[in-house]
């Protein structure tokens, strides 16, 4: 395969997409890059809780994730595509609210106000949540188009993400206490992470369309035993 990567540095498309011109900027790049369409697409360029001003975790992770999806929506249908959005199992971790609202309305501006005032996780596993549920609203409709919209919900992953978070003050202790916890010994690494989005990406996974695949050493059956 041919992978084509954005980033905010060091990629083959330099695109910041905290921003709405990053982000057309990557679209742009891609198209160029991809004329006859995609077969895959992983938008996963993420910002951790670690991040500053909290409004910057809402403006990468979703705003950035939702707009380079929608921008490349038909590259993917040409080739009947598959597209596999990073959540987290954060994410059933906090109720839908005020911020979840306004993120899968779109707004911007005042999701970004609001979360400013919150806290790190708010801005984090709300996003997160959001999200996954952006994709479950859009999935039949990207189905009928002949592509498969899902998510990998990934747990503690030893990641740069994760180092950063372990560093703040904020958040690091509550982040060494969940890795403490993992029901299968381990944190996560990032392999397994990949090894499930390639399998949603593939003709393999045919059939699976609009899920959350928990990819987290058993974290979420751990805490929430009775949903699913």
């Amino acid at each position: 395969h041919t992978v084509v990567v954005v980033d905010i540095k060091d990629a083959d498309i330099i695109a910041d997409l905290s921003t709405a011109e990053g982000r057309q900027a990557a679209v742009d790049g891609i198209r160029a890059a991809a004329p006859d369409g995609l077969d895959g697409f992983v938008p996963c360029a993420g910002l951790g809780p670690a991040a500053r001003p909290f409004s910057l975790i809402t403006r990468v992770n979703f705003f950035g994730a939702v707009a380079t999806t929608e921008g490349v929506r038909d590259l993917l249908v040409k080739r009947r595509g598959s597209i596999v959005m990073i959540s987290s199992n954060s994410a059933p971790m906090l109720p839908d609210d005020e911020y979840t609202e306004l993120l899968l309305a779109g707004d911007e501006a005042a999701a970004c106000t609001f979360i400013d005032q919150k806290d790190a996780n708010h801005a984090y596993a709300g996003g997160k949540r959001a999200l996954s549920q952006w994709m479950r609203q859009n999935a039949a409709e990207y189905a009928a188009q002949g592509v498969r919209l899902n998510a990998v919900a990934p747990g503690i992953t030893q990641t740069p993400l994760v180092d950063a978070s372990h560093k703040d003050p904020e958040v690091g202790q509550a982040m060494k206490d969940f890795a403490a916890t993992v029901p299968i010994g381990r944190v996560g690494e990032p392999t397994d992470i990949a090894q499930a989005v390639c399998f949603l990406l593939s003709d393999k996974a045919s059939f699976v369309a609009g899920s959350v695949v928990f990819v987290d050493g058993g974290h979420d059956a751990m805490l929430r035993p009775m949903q699913f």
